[in-house]
C-alpha cells in the first residue's frame, strides 16, 4: 500500500523590518557641506553675469541669469517666462510665481530692458518664450541649472551655483539696500512673511548704528 503523498503549503517569508535593513544609497549631505553660503553677493553676481556674455550664445545666457536676479525668480519662473508678460514700452514686467506665490508687476530697469530688446530682435523663432533653447524649445529648468553651474565655474566662483542662488541673491541685496520687509515680501512672491524675514536678519545694515 502506497503512502499518501504530503501536499506541500507555500510558506510566506517573515514579514522584513525596513528600519533594520542597512541602507545601501549615500544619503546626500546638507548644503553647508557643498557651499558656505545660499545666496550670490553683488560681486559675485556681476562676475557672473561677465563670465555668461563670453559662452557660446552669451547675451541669451546674460540676459536669462540678469532677469532671473532682479526679479527673484524661480527656475521654472523664467523659464516659463512669455513675451506677452513684458511690456517694453513700459518698462513692465507681470510677475507669475508658482508655489501658490503672490503675483505683482515689477518694473524694468534700463540695462535689462536694452537686453531684452536685442534679445527680440535677434530672436528668429519668435517663439511664446521668452527664453528658447537652440531648438527653438522653452528652455528647461535642467537645462538652466546647468547654465548657472557652467557660468560659476568660468566666473571661477569655488563652489557649486544652482539657479535658487540667483533668486536669494536678490532678496538679500534688496534687504541690504534698506527695503522694507513687507515690500520685500510682494515683491518675491511671498505668501507668509516668515520667508521673506529670512533676508532681512542677515542684512548687514541691521547693524549699521551699533558702533556709532
Amino acid at each position: 500500500m502506497t503512502k499518501p503523498m504530503l501536499k506541500l503549503v507555500p510558506q510566506e517569508p517573515p514579514p522584513i523590518d525596513i528600519l533594520q535593513v542597512p541602507r545601501t544609497t549615500p544619503t546626500r549631505k546638507p548644503n553647508a557641506a557643498y557651499r558656505p553660503r545660499e545666496y550670490l553677493t553683488p560681486t559675485e553676481m556681476d562676475a557672473l553675469l561677465e563670465a555668461a556674455r563670453k559662452m557660446r550664445h552669451g547675451h541669451r545666457d546674460a540676459t536669462m541669469l540678469l532677469v532671473a536676479y532682479r526679479h527673484g525668480f524661480r527656475a521654472s519662473e523664467v523659464c516659463d517666462l512669455r513675451w506677452d508678460q513684458i511690456d517694453l514700452d513700459q518698462a513692465r514686467l507681470h510677475v507669475r510665481r508658482v508655489k501658490r506665490g503672490t503675483p505683482s508687476t515689477h518694473p524694468i530697469s534700463g540695462d535689462e530692458l536694452r537686453s531684452l530688446r536685442r534679445l527680440r530682435r535677434e530672436s528668429a523663432a519668435h517663439s511664446d518664450f521668452v527664453f528658447v533653447s537652440e531648438r527653438k524649445a522653452p528652455f528647461s529648468t535642467a537645462g538652466f541649472a546647468r547654465l548657472v553651474e557652467r557660468a560659476g565655474k568660468e566666473a571661477g566662483l569655488a563652489f557649486k551655483c544652482h539657479p535658487d542662488m540667483l533668486r536669494h541673491a536678490c532678496g538679500y541685496k534688496l534687504a541690504n539696500d534698506g527695503h522694507d520687509t513687507r515690500a520685500l515680501q510682494h515683491y518675491m512672491g511671498h505668501k507668509n512673511i516668515q520667508h521673506t524675514v529670512r533676508y532681512s536678519e542677515l542684512s548687514a545694515t541691521r547693524f549699521n548704528n551699533f558702533w556709532k
